[in-house]
């Protein structure tokens, strides 16, 4: 069995239009939300024996936070230039390319491509993946051989399920 959770970045921060998409970094929300979720994560017992994340800044930011809560090294933590602005398609190449030794992997990335990615392979239908919300999905297949399986959804978990606004 092969557990992947798919992590949406946590809110950005939109209000300097001098920096790139690339480079904004998290706001107050985002902030506060990404450790609380790793917090969630942490009480589920999630511990990923992989951690990839997009090398966007909002996804980096994201991305350490949560492994601070859940316990993993941010020196492990990988950054796939693939994973930025990723459609399902790239998101389906980087997970086939996982050697097979790694039973769960953690992807932080973006929308709409963490959504798509989903919808193509889950047996529940996601609307839309919010900021800093966790699909953890499970499938019985090697990483190589993931191209749009069916898996189970363990769960979906977000901020707002929890905090207000």
């Amino acid at each position: 069995m092969k557990t992947l959770y798919l992590i949406r970045h946590a809110k950005s921060y939109w209000g300097n239009h001098s920096l790139s998409d690339f480079d904004r970094p998290l706001n107050k929300r985002g902030k506060r939300d990404a450790p609380f979720m790793g917090k969630i994560l942490f009480d589920k017992k999630v511990n990923p024996d992989l951690i990839i994340s997009s090398p966007a800044r909002r996804a980096q930011n994201t991305a350490t936070e949560i492994a601070d809560k859940i316990g993993y090294s941010q020196k492990k933590i990988l950054f796939d230039e693939n994973l930025y602005e990723a459609s399902s398609n790239d998101i389906f190449n980087v997970i086939r390319n996982i050697d097979k030794k790694y039973s769960s992997l953690m992807i932080f990335g973006h929308n709409p491509g963490l959504t798509m990615f989903n919808n193509s392979v889950s047996e529940v239908y996601i609307d839309n993946i919010p900021t800093c919300g966790v699909v953890a999905l499970q499938f019985e297949h090697n990483w190589s051989e993931i191209n749009s399986v069916r898996c189970t959804q363990l769960f979906f978990d977000y901020p707002k399920r929890y905090l207000k606004k």
